[in-house]
């Protein structure tokens, strides 16, 4: 049985008509990955986020129609699709920045997160990062992190605040993950755009995710920040979801099993990358002959 968390539970358009395809995006056959998950996320049948038929009006516009989405514990994602198709109101209902107009969005098997505020849902487990980093570049590497840890943020609390070793140990682990080691006490405002993107993703795991939403992570990066990229991903798909939105298609072929393409917001065709690229509509709407 679902139930709804209370509040102790803090933790450019194309043109091209198209009705929802209520076959694409409405199975779980290609969920159950059961990995475990930490304590108190239900995942009894192997997926982490389930959304069914959720819409979404802005002014008599539709951002999303009757769209259908499941994501298995451990999975790597992809979004794709053309502009204005749905791709950040999609991350948008999932975060709690932007509320339905209709359907349901569960994180595991009980947490309704239309009923949660955007506090709760980061709380839950959901951590999301945005196009353009956002770290605090007069801190140092090391700083960012240690703000970012899942602790108690009061005034007090913080003025009384001692790393303890378990925690130095976990921001060593990040730094080493995301390969700032040798960057640890450099300003984050020295750091180039793509360590940049890299501490943001550091300070996201910092808090201990279960699902990351990550929205086109690869946008203005070298070819070996990419490839790093993609390494980096496929390291923490399993004992994270990930969820990718993504134009650059070389990215999205290094490291998607799975690829959601949107259109008019709606699920326009899943599949691997091979498949979706085969798909006549998508070559119509989004990828061109």
């Amino acid at each position: 049985m679902r139930i709804t968390p209370t509040a102790e539970f803090m933790l450019e358009p194309v043109f091209f008509p198209v009705e929802p395809n209520k076959d694409a995006g409405t199975s779980r056959d290609n969920i159950g990955f059961g990995q475990s998950v930490g304590p108190g996320l239900d995942t009894r049948h192997g997926t982490i986020l389930t959304l069914e038929d959720i819409s979404v009006s802005f002014d008599g516009f539709k951002a999303l129609n009757a769209l259908n989405l499941y994501i298995g514990v451990g999975e790597l994602r992809c979004i794709i699709g053309p502009n204005g198709a749905g791709k950040t109101t999609l991350m948008d209902v999932i975060t709690g920045k932007t509320r339905p107009s209709h359907g349901k969005a569960w994180f595991g098997e009980t947490l309704d997160l239309t009923q949660m505020s955007e506090v709760q849902i980061a709380q839950a487990g959901i951590g999301r990062k945005f196009q353009k980093p956002t770290v605090f570049e007069a801190l140092s590497v090391f700083e960012n992190l240690e703000l970012a840890q899942k602790t108690d943020k009061s005034v007090w609390a913080s003025l009384r605040a001692r790393l303890t070793g378990e925690q130095k140990d976990r921001i060593t682990e990040v730094l080493e993950t995301i390969r700032l080691t040798t960057s640890v006490n450099r300003p984050a405002g020295l750091l180039s755009h793509g360590q940049k993107q890299f501490l943001e993703i550091g300070m996201l795991l910092m808090q201990d995710p279960q699902l990351l939403l990550l929205d086109e992570p690869v946008a203005g990066m070298t070819d070996a920040e990419t490839e790093f990229t993609a390494e980096l991903f496929k390291s923490l798909a399993g004992k994270h979801s990930l969820m990718v939105v993504e134009h650059d298609m070389g990215f999205v072929g290094s490291i998607a099993d799975h690829v959601t393409v949107l259109h008019q917001g709606s699920v326009l065709a899943e599949g691997s990358l091979e498949q979706v690229q085969d798909n006549e509509r998508v070559i119509e709407v989004y990828l061109g002959r």
